[in-house]
């Protein structure tokens, strides 16, 4: 999973943060030219084009600092920006202006790859103005993503320190904690008046990671660290200054964090006790007013596909039926005496498949992670001709967001490669991670998945950068899944059982259709949604239920992942159809990597019209 949301200001990865369909907050002051001035410069239409879509891109950068800190931009690096909904419809007028300036483009004077980013910017503000309709249709803290953990997760990931006005920047931010919150807890309020809070379970989740980021020193008097000191003592000490200047700036720290953090947290947590008592157990967004309607609009926008609730819902449980059949063909393999079921028990129970709870289980499954990548990078030449020049590393999810992270996902590298990407696994709970899924996942979220397609989409040439950093679910998640498939086509997953992992894989990404849709549209219950996945499933129950709870806090997310396979094995069978030896699995590859992320539509387009210039080659 790539890690991130396009609804409040805890986008966690840079492709909503920097979308045009992200609403970004904050200052207008930037150094971003006026349509009229872009005009005066271009020679070429295509050129005016381009250079318009650079200034909305950044105009939307620059008013938000948080997107500026993930672009290496330090012009605002020691503030947070403004998450009020005065903000959100500020953002709204300036999608609008966007769209309006769009209209000084002559479409039919644009070159192809121009003509494509035009559609597909103008496509994407339309559909931000016509999604302010469900703003407040959002749970701005759940257990995937929020200002709570993301404040922390920010501070210690993405803004660096390699200077003294870094730091300051740092404890302004830290500063800044008590009025952010402040408006978090606004929009908490204002979305519970409009009856939208959510379900009752996610409230534990919230409450517990919240209280983690003020446990330890200096909040109590203990030796232990906490996350946010241990992470500023980290970089202050590490800078290239005078001890006293040193002893200041964490003199300054600790007391922006006993002043500003702390009542923040805690404010936030009181209010959280007091909302808890409001939410109920209803779990789908049909209990939203119009939520039917939501959730129709959610599936469209995550699959750029018109399927409906029902049809999504109806392939999921042919696919389940197809992958179980495969998985009985595993247990011929294998020789195991008993059926589906049992087999599945096996696979989830027994404890040849899982590494200790121990320091020395946890760094073994991270260097077998890691050397399961490696192999697949020394190979890559063999099906790509197209490599990301950014570099790849895994690492453990943090202790303090452990417990409500999800098993596994990926943060993309920094624009200026100065930060790797990253994949990162959740060894909290080590039944939840058998060693037969460790390839898939692998190859998901790090090499050939996420990071070849995210890395080489932010290097790529020629194409704007709201392209570059945009994104579509169904591609992003598609292309994801997809090559948790292809590398059996290389002769990887060898072992059985590791074959095996790969179907439990993409059996998980199939139940998702239909507990999504059934939980959304079909009224199930949690523990409906829970069941399903348990008894369909080999995975741990631990998994059902953070499976669940994330389709209740992101309706329709999650069924993007199996329609997007489906459509890039359906365009690559259909090329092999009709170009037979023509083929090249490199070529199909590069075409799927070289645009960016598209909707399914375009990316269809795409291949045929490939398919026909190479036949007419």
């Amino acid at each position: 999973m790539l890690l991130k949301t396009k609804t409040t200001i805890i986008a966690v990865a840079l492709s909503s943060l920097l979308s045009t369909s992200a609403l970004a907050h904050g200052s207008d002051n930037h150094p971003v030219k006026s349509a009229t001035e872009t005009t005066k410069k271009a020679t070429t239409e295509s050129e005016k084009a381009n250079e318009l879509f650079e200034n909305i891109f950044m105009e939307n950068v620059m008013a938000s600092p948080i997107s500026q800190t993930y672009m290496r931009i330090k012009t605002d690096y020691d503030k947070w920006g403004d998450f009020s909904d005065k903000a959100d419809d500020e953002a709204l007028e300036r999608t609008k202006k966007h769209l309006k300036q769009l209209e000084s483009i002559d479409v039919s004077k644009l070159d192809v790859q121009t003509a494509l980013s035009f559609n597909l910017m103008k496509q994407g503000l339309e559909q931000d103005i016509a999604d302010d309709k469900w703003r407040y249709h959002t749970y701005p803290v759940n257990q995937m993503y929020g200002s709570h953990t993301f404040i922390a997760t920010f501070l210690i990931n993405q803004h660096q320190v390699s200077s003294v006005s870094d730091a300051e920047a740092y404890i302004s931010r830290l500063n800044g904690v008590k009025h952010a919150s402040k408006q978090l807890v606004d929009a908490l309020k204002l979305r519970a008046d409009k009856g939208v809070i959510a379900p009752k379970f996610v409230f534990p989740y919230v409450i517990s990671d919240s209280e983690n980021i003020i446990t330890g020193a200096p909040f109590s008097d203990t030796e232990e660290k906490s996350t946010l000191w241990a992470d500023i003592n980290k970089k202050v000490t590490a800078l290239d200054a005078p001890q006293a200047k040193k002893d200041e700036l964490l003199a300054a720290a600790k007391k922006a964090l006993v002043d500003s953090v702390q009542p923040a947290y805690t404010d936030l947590i009181a209010y959280l006790n007091e909302l808890e008592k409001k939410a109920d157990t209803r779990d789908g967004v049909w209990k939203l007013p119009e939520g039917d309607d939501f959730f129709n609009l959610r599936l469209s926008r995550v699959t750029t596909t018109d399927m409906s609730s029902e049809t999504i819902h109806q392939l999921g449980l042919s696919e389940v039926a197809r992958i179980h059949d495969e998985m009985r063909e595993i247990m011929k393999t294998v020789k195991f005496d008993g059926d589906l079921q049992e087999f599945m028990a096996f696979m989830r129970d027994d404890d040849q498949f899982y590494y200790p709870a121990t320091d020395e289980g946890k760094s073994r499954y991270m260097s077998e992670a890691k050397a399961l990548i490696d192999n697949m990078e020394s190979r890559l030449d063999e099906v790509f001709n197209i490599k990301p020049k950014a570099k790849l590393v895994v690492k453990q999810v943090e202790a303090f967001r452990e417990k409500s992270a999800g098993k596994a996902f990926y943060n993309q590298p920094a624009p200026d490669g100065s930060q790797p990407g990253t994949y990162y696994a959740n060894l909290y709970d080590m039944k939840a991670m058998p060693t037969y899924q460790m390839e898939a996942l692998a190859y998901h979220e790090g090499i050939p998945g996420h990071h070849m397609q995210i890395a080489i989409a932010q290097e790529l040439e020629g194409i704007p950068k709201f392209r570059k950093y945009g994104g579509y679910t169904a591609y992003i998640e598609g292309w994801g899944l997809y090559t948790e498939y292809f590398p059996k086509e290389m002769g990887l997953y060898a072992d059985p059982y590791s074959d095996f992992g790969r179907l439990a894989m993409e059996l998980w990404r199939a139940c998702r259709l239909v507990v999504d849709t059934g939980i959304h549209s079909e009224k199930w219950t949690r523990e409906q949604g829970i069941q399903y996945y348990v008894d369909n499933t080999p995975n741990a129950e631990s998994d059902a239920v953070k499976m669940v709870e994330r389709h209740i806090v992101m309706p329709g997310q999650a069924t993007a992942y199996k329609v997007g396979m489906i459509k890039i094995l359906e365009l690559r069978e259909n090329a092999k159809k009709q170009l037979g030896n023509k083929f090249d699995i490199r070529q199909f590859h590069t075409l799927i990597l070289e645009n960016g992320p598209l909707p399914l539509d375009i990316l269809e387009t795409k291949v045929n019209d490939w398919v026909k210039a190479t036949n007419a080659a």
